[in-house]
């Protein structure tokens, strides 16, 4: 096994190589073993100022933003003044959706474990201001719902911007101001950021984008989704070093390196339970708990997040057995790929553990129900269409809508084939990633009712 000083020295000769190889702009890794943190960065920040990375340059980490809120959430539940099986509208009479039925039915840990069941790319843009999640609730009005609460797994970003309200209304501040107060203060974090305003005062990496899928990146033309969605990871930005010291805290019972507690060791424990079970992708984890994902790579347990925001990509991993978490904060390019050669490398050195080999399609496409597949999948930011053609290659088209609509054009078709009865696999990578399609459900006719690729699209109206 290695020592945390010789992952320190492969980081510093290898990760300006791995960038180049994989255009990645510029990265940041922290690794925290043994009580211990070593940090490395390089590359750009930005290929328009040609500002350098440096382990306290600020990434944005996306998503990994939804195990912060639940963290806040948690905080609450520890004091009493939230039940997790209660509903919603017990803290929130406000909370509305397309079907009243489910939104008087939907949980605390329905919202927390992705199983609440309406549609969850809702990024309706409601200002700047402090009131940009209170205004975001009523837009929910007109949201499906896909299936009963409680039924089953479809990752939902709306449900932590209604959490992200909770939060708020039980606290009586902005969102905000209760993450600086409830986790940035006592975690003594010094570079974090919870909006552009907070951001600027550091140095902070602009996000990339490929304008076509053959050409290199380049700066992104926003920085940052709406402020609406803030408690479900389109702002928070921070360093590697103060997103491993929030990862500490779930190492360590949920007390600070000083002693103070944050969280209760029973809320620590009840984040890493498995509450949902996840369909057979291979790209995801195994099951999702409060906020956490939740991997088993041969028998040990991961837990982890990952962030993508416009440019940006974040990844979190966390060992609680072998006391270790890896963070990658990313501008840019193929950044799974650095993810799998940076993560590849220290959990093998240092866990002695090998990153699950990522999806691929089969030697032989496995025959498929065809009938079944064809059609169009729709939701509130895309429409995916799979089609056959004349020589009977099956294809996926995505025509993405609102927000995403306006950062380049259409995808590209994407080739499918058959890789189990019930699920298709893109042909080509795509950012490292062959994507895997599961059809689940049935419409009444024998054709699947839900595309699902982490989220459930279903079936639009004919």
């Amino acid at each position: 096994m290695a020592t945390l000083s010789e992952i320190e020295t492969w980081l510093h000769d290898q990760l300006p190589t791995l960038l180049s190889e994989h255009e990645v702009p510029g990265a940041a890794v922290g690794v925290l073993y043994g009580g211990e943190v070593v940090d490395h960065a390089a590359g750009l920040l930005s290929k328009a100022t040609g500002v350098e990375a440096t382990v306290d340059s600020v990434f944005q980490i996306g998503s990994i933003t939804k195990v912060w809120t639940t963290t806040l959430v948690m905080q609450l539940a520890d004091e009493g003044t939230v039940e997790l099986d209660r509903p919603v509208r017990t803290y929130l009479p406000e909370f509305v959706l397309g079907d009243d039925g489910a939104a008087a039915k939907i949980t605390v840990r329905q919202l927390l474990s992705h199983t609440a069941g309406f549609e969850g790319d809702i990024f309706n843009d409601t200002g700047k201001g402090d009131d940009a999640v209170e205004k975001f609730l009523p837009t929910l009005a007109e949201v499906g719902q896909l299936f009963g609460p409680g039924e089953m797994f479809s990752y939902n970003n709306a449900a932590f911007a209604v959490l992200g309200r909770l939060v708020e209304v039980l606290r009586g501040k902005p969102y905000d101001t209760v993450l600086r107060e409830h986790l940035f203060t006592p975690l003594g974090l010094t570079h974090a950021a919870g909006d552009p305003y907070e951001a600027i005062l550091h140095r902070a990496a602009v996000g990339h984008i490929r304008p076509a899928p053959t050409e290199a990146p380049v700066p992104a033309p926003v920085w940052a989704l709406t402020r609406s969605m803030a408690a479900a990871g389109s702002m928070l930005a921070m360093r590697p070093r103060d997103l491993l010291t929030f990862a500490r805290l779930h190492l360590d019972s949920g007390t600070t390196a000083d002693g103070t507690a944050v969280l209760s060791a029973a809320s620590v424990e009840a984040m890493q339970e498995p509450q949902v079970k996840l369909p057979a992708l291979g790209m995801m984890g195994d099951s999702w708990g409060l906020g956490w994902e939740l991997f088993d790579w041969n028998g040990t347990t991961v837990i982890g997040h990952d962030g993508g925001t416009i440019g940006q990509g974040a990844f979190l991993r966390v060992v609680p057995e072998h006391g270790l978490a890896i963070t990658l904060l990313t501008n840019g390019g193929d950044m799974i790929e650095l993810y799998r050669a940076v993560f590849g490398h220290v959990l093998k050195e240092l866990a002695g553990l090998d990153l699950p080999a990522m999806p691929t399609p089969p030697a032989a496409a496995v025959p498929v129900n065809v009938e079944r597949f064809l059609g169009t999948y729709t939701c509130e930011v895309a429409d995916i269409t799979i089609r056959q053609d004349d020589n009977g290659r099956l294809w996926l088209d995505q025509v993405p809508k609102r927000i995403f609509s306006e950062l380049g054009p259409a995808p590209e078709p994407v080739e499918l084939v058959g890789r189990d009865e019930h699920s298709l696999i893109a042909v080509k990578a795509a950012d490292g990633l062959h994507t895997p399609h599961v059809f689940l459900g049935d419409d009444g006719t024998g054709r699947a009712l839900y595309l699902h690729s982490g989220r459930a699209l279903r079936r639009a109206a004919v």
